[in-house]
């Protein structure tokens, strides 16, 4: 039997009893919505997953105590996406990088709009950028152009969430997703095409993305093209599996060696799992 050979690099774990969420913004999940280390790691299993790129819960704020316990008891399954205070002292960012930690993510939409204004921001990039590490973008479609901008601007490795379009009515030649594309042609940012559950406006199939994945991949090139689950699916009435998340990717890219390319080769490079 082949070995696995997949990635998935957007995925939470939400554990309130052993971790409960601090006070603050963001989305706190509801009791049904438990997703411990254990969960996620039998999903992997049962779907032949072999690592994981898991992303800090915007509920958990600055406190990504869930994100390193699960990378301590899998080592080497995970990395992480962690949310970090700006102000955080240098020595304290290595010893998460040498715990797994790839880059820190910028919520604009649930937890922090102005989270890439002012000089503030500037610098924090710029730590981020010495360290080798992502900034990792969850925007609005407004925010993107003076997000991308900012970004641009840091030399900073960008990963950009969930296709980076909120709303399809807008079309691909509104100012936000083309300053996404601004930011692929820029050659230092990679797109995770995740969670098209969320942005479609179909319940299945979701056509209605095809002109963006088919931009995206034109702008960021395969290379810098990922696949993600967005498990365990928070905050979405109508539910989505694990398996529909594997298949949805086969619509986007047909070809196997591409496909495998996206959902292995990519990440592995991108992340450095095994090195």
């Amino acid at each position: 039997m082949a070995e696995p050979s997949i990635v998935d690099t957007h995925a939470h774990i939400i554990d309130p009893a052993r971790f409960p969420f601090p006070t603050g913004p963001g989305y706190k999940p509801t009791s049904g919505e438990t997703a411990t280390r254990e969960m996620f790691a039998a999903e992997l299993d049962a779907h032949g997953v072999r690592h994981a790129l898991l992303v800090q819960l915007s509920g958990y704020g600055y406190d990504n105590s869930a994100l390193l316990d699960a990378m301590s008891h899998y080592p080497g399954r995970y990395k992480s996406i962690a949310v970090v205070d700006p102000e955080t002292p240098e020595r304290d960012l290595v010893a998460l990088g040498e715990r797994g930690v790839v880059g820190v993510r910028f919520n604009l939409v649930t937890y922090q709009p102005d989270a890439l204004a002012g000089r503030g921001a500037e610098r924090y990039l710029a730590r981020l950028k010495a360290l080798g590490w992502f900034a990792q973008v969850f925007a609005d479609d407004a925010q993107w152009p003076a997000a991308a901008e900012v970004l641009g601007r840091s030399g900073v490795r960008v990963l950009v969430d969930h296709f980076g379009v909120r709303d399809l009515a807008l079309g691909i030649g509104q100012p936000g997703f083309q300053a996404v594309l601004r930011l692929g042609r820029q050659g230092k940012a990679a797109v995770k095409l995740s969670a098209p559950y969320r942005i479609s406006r179909q319940k299945q199939g979701f056509a209605d993305l095809d002109d963006y994945a088919e931009a995206l991949i034109e702008a960021f090139g395969i290379d810098n093209c990922v696949w993600g689950s967005d498990w365990p699916f928070v905050n979405f009435p109508g539910g989505f599996r694990y398996d529909t998340a594997l298949r949805s990717i086969e619509r986007w890219i047909p070809d196997p060696v591409k496909r495998e390319q996206v959902m292995w080769r990519n990440p592995l490079g991108l992340f450095g799992f095994g090195g």
